[in-house]
């Protein structure tokens, strides 16, 4: 696919994705979904990408959804559209659901306004930095609308439920240092120094882990955080310590760590991951 409204750019096994709408503050539109969920499926299959890093072109992140069809923006009733009350997919749920699945680390680099859709995106990736310029806003109760992109699963998750429902119940803005404060994102930069400081995050990943570890790992600890009981986790962790203990990753792990080298890691998440993997599909309602 080519890309109209994302950036695709790897370097050193870390792939930057750029929404590229700096005209507009980066607002989301069906372009853009497609293309970003066509750069996620691109970037899981390619064993040369690491790390992934989501930031913005110009002075926003994302504004949110397009208002460009002004009142008729959210009526999908107008649109002739084949769904219904029971078969609409929000569009925005389709991207963090795919980042939620992903074997790759994804680190949103927040270098200014990311409101709606724009916050909500970020949800599902790994660490949220932010640009001291940020402001975000679960602004949907102002717009006459709900919060989407299953943020309603995954904001409580991060901040709890008490500032998730302030937050979403208000719709008001906020900036990047009560973010900070309440675990929505993990640090709060100058805006020369976001992007390197992303960049640093993900060399540290890309140079000197598993590609396989990470992905299990990544996933255990998401998938966990609906679990009902440790139980689970310990069934699921025993499994991939198991697996993982007789590969190559393992020994190479371990040699490099007593031979005072840096690591040699061989296996790929696009051919050698564990046969039970993913597990948590028989568990899934999204078909």
């Amino acid at each position: 696919m080519d890309y109209t409204e994302i950036k695709y750019e790897v370097s050193d096994r870390v792939l930057t994705i750029t929404l590229n709408r700096p005209e507009k503050l980066n607002a989301h539109t069906p372009t853009m979904s497609s293309e970003m969920l066509d750069a996620l499926d691109r970037a899981d299959a390619d064993d040369d990408v690491r790390v992934i890093i989501v930031t913005g072109a110009g002075k926003a992140f994302c504004a949110g959804a397009d208002l460009s069809r002004r009142n008729e923006t959210f009526d999908y009733q107008a649109r002739d559209s084949e769904d219904d009350l029971d078969t609409h997919r929000d569009r925005g749920g389709l991207t963090t659901l795919r980042l939620y699945d992903m074997k790759k680390p994804v680190i949103a680099a927040i270098n200014g306004a990311a409101v709606g859709f724009g916050i909500t995106m970020t949800l599902p990736m790994d660490i949220r930095l932010a640009s001291e310029n940020a402001r975000m806003g679960f602004v949907f109760t102002r717009r006459g609308i709900v919060p989407e992109a299953c943020s309603s699963w995954f904001l409580p998750r991060i901040v709890g439920i008490s500032k998730a429902l302030e937050w979403a119940l208000t719709g008001r803005l906020f900036d990047a240092g009560e973010a900070l404060a309440h675990g929505l994102v993990s640090e709060v930069l100058p805006p020369d120094a976001l992007l390197p400081r992303a960049r640093e995050i993900a060399a540290e990943i890309a140079t000197n882990t598993s590609a396989v570890s990470v992905a299990l790992s990544r996933q255990l600890l998401w998938k966990m955080l609906g679990a009902d009981h440790p139980m689970e986790a310990h069934r699921v962790d025993s499994k991939c310590m198991y697996w993982m203990g007789s590969r190559a990753d393992a020994g190479e792990g371990i040699l490099s760590f007593l031979e005072k080298r840096p690591p040699g890691f061989t296996m790929r998440p696009s051919a050698d991951m564990p046969e039970f993997y993913p597990w948590w599909r028989e568990r899934r309602f999204e078909e």
